[in-house]
C-alpha cells in the first residue's frame, strides 16, 4: 500500500506543536532545521512540498514572556492577538530556516469561509498552485487573529487535510509526537501496539488510541479524522514521529515507518471536491433504505420519494447531509428545494411536487452532479467521476 508514496509528487508536511517545541519552550531549532533539510533533498528529486505549521500561539507566547498556563486562561481575544505576535514570529523563523537553502517561503492564512464559498476556495486553490509552481514553499496555518468558533476550521490536522485537498496533493503527512495510531495510550498502556496500516473511509468506527495532545489543540482522534478527508481525495495519509531522525525522507521513501492511512480508489474533482469540503452541513434529509440503494448502488439522484425526515432549516443551495433512518451519514450535497419544501414534497412522487408547492425546480431535492458519498459507500461511488 506503501508503494505510491515512493510516486508521490506534492506532499503536504504538517508539524505539530509538539514537533516544532524544544523541552525548555521555544522552537527545537535543531529539530525543525533538520525537517527543512529533508523538504530540501525532496524538492531536489522533484517533489513539491506545502508545510502546514502550528506554533502561532507558542510563538506569541515566546515572544511575550507568557508562560504556557497562562496563555491558556486568556480569553479569545486576547489568544487572536497573541497569534497575531505569532504568526510575524513563527514566518520570520521559517524563512530563516530556508533561506539558508535560498528558498523562498509564502505566508497563506485561512478560516473556514474559504471553503464554504466556492469563488474564496477556487482563489485558494489557484493561490497555492501558483506559488509552487514559482518554486516558493507555501506556510499555511489558520488565520487565529480573526478566526472565532464560527469561522475556525477546527485544528491543524483538519486544515492540513483541507489544504491537501485545495492543492491536489498526492500525500498528506501528519508529524506529531508519537510514533503512528496506537491501538490505546502507550504512555498509560503498556500493552498498546503500533497499528502499522488503516483503512479510514472502510472503518468508520476505527478509534485511535493515544492521548491528546497538551498543547495543541489536536489528538491522535483528529489525525485519524483528518486522514479520513484526505482519503476522499485519494490522498494517502502517513502519520508518524515528527523527531525522529531522518523521518521525512524515511516515508518518502516508502519505508514502514509510523501509520499508513489507506486512501479510497478514486478522487473527487471539480465541483465535487468543493462540496466535499464544506464543513458545515445547514441540515440534514433521513432517507430509506430504497432511496440510499438508489443513489449508492445506482448512481441516481435523491428523490422526494426516498425522504422520511427533514432536520433544520436551510435554504436552496445550501448543502446538508444525507443519512440513513439508523442515523448513518452517507451523502452529502446541494439541495434544489429548501427545508420547507422539501418536508411538504418528502415521501412523495416527483411528478406530485407542482400539485403540492404550485411550482416545480425540477425532480431533483439533490441532483446526482451535486451529490457526493461519504465513508465505506465511497468506494463505490459512480460520483468520483464527476
Amino acid at each position: 500500500m506503501r508503494s505510491r508514496i515512493k510516486t508521490a509528487r506534492r506532499v503536504v508536511v504538517k508539524l505539530g506543536s509538539h514537533v516544532l517545541s524544544g523541552p525548555q519552550g521555544g522552537f527545537d531549532v535543531a529539530c525543525v532545521t533538520s525537517l527543512a533539510g529533508e523538504i530540501v533533498r525532496a524538492r531536489a528529486d522533484g517533489r513539491e512540498v506545502v508545510i502546514v505549521s502550528s506554533g502561532a500561539i507558542l510563538a506569541g507566547r515566546q515572544k511575550l514572556g507568557l508562560a504556557a498556563d497562562r496563555s491558556r486562561a486568556l480569553d479569545v481575544t486576547a489568544k487572536q492577538a497573541i497569534a497575531a505576535v505569532g504568526q510575524v514570529e513563527i514566518m520570520r523563523f521559517w524563512q530563516h530556516v530556508f533561506d539558508w537553502y535560498g528558498i523562498t517561503v509564502a505566508q497563506v492564512l485561512l478560516t473556514r469561509d474559504v471553503v464554504e464559498n466556492r469563488r474564496r476556495f477556487l482563489n485558494a486553490c489557484h493561490t497555492l498552485s501558483a506559488l509552487i509552481e514559482r518554486g516558493v514553499v507555501p506556510i499555511v496555518n489558520e488565520n487565529d487573529t480573526v478566526a472565532s468558533e464560527e469561522i475556525r476550521l477546527g485544528d491543524n490536522d483538519n486544515l492540513s487535510a483541507i489544504v491537501a485537498g485545495l492543492a491536489d496533493a498526492d500525500l498528506l503527512v501528519l508529524l506529531t509526537d508519537k510514533e503512528g495510531v496506537y491501538t490505546a495510550d502507550p504512555e498509560v498502556d503498556a500493552g498498546a501496539t503500533l497499528v502499522p496500516a488503516i483503512s479510514v473511509t472502510q472503518d468508520e468506527n476505527f478509534r485511535a488510541g493515544g492521548s491528546r495532545s497538551g498543547m495543541g489543540l489536536g489528538g491522535m482522534e483528529t489525525k485519524v479524522a483528518a486522514a479520513r478527508i484526505a482519503a476522499g481525495f485519494a490522498i494517502p495519509t502517513v502519520i508518524a514521529h515528527g523527531k525522529a531522525p531522518g523521518i521525512l525522507g524515511r516515508v518518502l521513501a516508502g519505508d514502514d515507518v509510523g501509520t499508513f492511512c489507506e486512501p479510497r480508489d478514486v478522487s473527487l474533482r471539480g465541483r465535487k471536491r468543493w462540496i466535499y469540503l464544506r464543513t458545515a452541513p445547514a441540515g440534514t434529509l433521513i432517507v430509506d433504505d430504497g432511496a440510499k440503494r438508489a443513489v449508492v448502488e445506482s448512481g441516481k439522484s435523491l428523490l422526494p420519494g426516498g425522504i422520511v425526515r427533514v432536520d433544520g432549516a436551510f435554504d436552496q443551495g445550501d448543502p446538508v447531509d444525507v443519512r440513513t433512518e439508523s442515523g448513518l451519514p452517507f451523502a452529502r450535497g446541494l439541495v434544489v428545494y429548501t427545508s420547507e419544501e422539501i418536508d411538504a414534497i418528502k415521501g412523495r412522487k416527483s411528478a406530485e411536487i407542482d400539485g403540492l408547492l404550485g411550482y416545480s425546480l425540477g425532480e431533483e431535492v439533490i441532483h446526482r452532479d451535486d451529490l457526493v458519498l461519504l465513508g465505506p459507500d465511497a468506494a463505490a461511488a459512480r460520483e468520483a467521476k464527476g
